[in-house]
């Protein structure tokens, strides 16, 4: 924590004095035992030294809270807090930008709008995006938006040179009454929070940012398709632009959302794909950014996925981890399996969060939910290898496996190459439950079934979480 630069702020001697003297005033009081005393001290230094200056506020008020009953303690943080919001004040900096801040300037050039029907996944761009600037010393500039345009950043931007970025995925609908929906978007925004933080990159309010978007959309609404087919694909960016050639936090970033509308991805329905198993090719593990939206986790799979489609004949990658093979990732989907379990119950089991490797899938939490609604059948979140996959397969207790994700909510499979071995699996799709999903969620999506889960658009002044 020390090493993050505050210094624009206040100096970091001013900051290791007030450590040091409260480090010492917790060791004099007596009343205090070594367990409060460890993490009082904790707590400070995280607070005097936080790149996030909410954080420095938020864990000063917590620590009130925890220590509520020692007076001199709870006196002593309220005036070290009252000290914190002067030196924010007295140096005009923005924890976040704000929706009531934001500046339009519309397009006097608009693009041409295709057809629904000949719709390709982010060929069309609409015409407007949304970009805030943030700098460590001025905090969050005023946020615009503006006609799509080239950004203007510096070669040497930690950017293009350490992939210092994140991005999330996210659909608004034009639903049967008409009215434009984005679904489960705060679960967005929390995802890409929590990338922002694993990536160096600074504190923004997830719920201003929600309107801004909801704003965008609003403005190219028309650009949001009228087909039940179609969508309108958001896509938020965040980027760190300090031209400087160091690996460290950027000092400077960029966050900027673009649109485009997108056909579905099965244009003629749900169509089985098959998959390459090999267990040289590792995507995440344990301790390292699998459960990020990072850009950089997706760039080193395009070339297994060449390799996969070209010598295996196979359209996407079953990434594997560790010496007993662990089922993963289906290309940039989550996995699910249908099968008949051990204790021959129906379940539907997918990999656990916790392991790391596994992105938190907005598509995947909402399959689960489901899932646990109907009752119908045992839902685990727990490790699959391949040794166990192909006893249940041999033995004739795999149902269905299928991936799910933003892009197409639902992808079955048909078949596995696994250590030279064609694992077949059932490709029927009908009365499926893959196909129930599916079209349990499109009924979501375009109204069809009102679900909370649908956000409108024409709401920027309350966010749903």
């Amino acid at each position: 924590m020390l090493g993050h630069n505050f210094d624009s702020i206040v100096s970091r001697a001013c900051i290791l004095r007030a450590i040091r003297r409260d480090i010492a005033n917790i060791r004099s009081n007596r009343s205090w035992c070594r367990p409060k005393e460890s993490h009082l001290v904790d707590v400070l230094t995280v607070a005097y030294t936080s790149r996030s200056r909410v954080a420095s506020l938020k864990t000063l008020l917590q620590t009130l809270c925890v220590y509520k009953n020692h007076l001199y303690f709870k006196i002593h943080l309220a005036a070290r807090a009252v000290q914190v919001c002067n030196i924010l004040r007295s140096k005009h900096i923005m924890t976040s930008f704000r929706y009531e801040d934001l500046q339009i300037t519309l397009t006097d050039k608009p693009s041409p709008k295709p057809d629904d029907e000949e719709l390709r996944f982010g060929a069309n761009t609409s015409d407007h995006m949304f970009e805030v600037d943030w700098t460590l010393e001025h905090g969050w500039g005023t946020p615009q938006i503006k006609p799509v345009a080239p950004l203007q950043i510096h070669p040497a931007a930690k950017v293009l040179h350490y992939a210092c970025e994140l991005f999330e995925g996210m659909k608004a609908y034009r639903c049967i009454d008409d009215k434009i929906r984005l679904f489960r978007p705060m679960e967005n925004m929390q995802r890409m929070a929590n990338t922002a933080k694993r990536t160096s990159l600074p504190y923004f309010d997830q719920t201003e940012f929600l309107k801004c978007i909801k704003k965008l959309i609003s403005i190219d609404q028309e650009w949001v398709p009228h087909s039940q087919k179609c969508s309108l694909y958001v896509r938020p960016t965040f980027i760190g632009t300090e031209p400087r050639l160091v690996v460290s936090a950027p000092n400077m970033a960029k966050l900027f959302v673009i649109t485009c509308p997108v056909g579905p991805y099965f244009p003629t329905g749900l169509k089985p794909i098959s998959l390459l198993a090999d267990p040289q090719y590792v995507r995440a593990w344990p301790g390292g950014c699998g459960m990020y939206k990072m850009g950089s986790n997706y760039a080193p799979t395009t070339a297994i996925q060449i390799i996969a489609n070209e010598k295996h004949g196979c359209q996407q990658v079953l990434w594997l981890y560790g010496e007993d093979h662990q089922m993963t990732e289906v290309g940039t989907m989550n996995l699910f399996v249908f099968w008949t379990n051990e204790q021959g119950e129906e379940e539907l089991i997918t990999p656990p969060l916790e392991t790391g490797l596994i992105l938190p899938g907005v598509t995947r939490k909402s399959l689960l939910e489901l899932s646990r609604q109907w009752g119908e059948f045992k839902v685990s979140e727990q490790v699959i290898t391949m040794k166990r996959f192909t006893k249940a397969l041999n033995e004739g207790r795999v149902k269905e496996v299928f991936g799910a994700g933003t892009a197409c909510i639902v992808c079955p499979v048909s078949k596995i190459i696994y250590l030279g071995q064609e694992l077949n699996l059932a490709s029927d799709i009908k009365e499926s439950l893959t196909q129930r999903f599916y079209k349990e969620i499109n009924d979501i999506h375009f109204y069809r079934k009102p679900h909370h889960w649908m956000e409108e658009i024409d709401d920027v002044e309350e966010a749903i979480i």
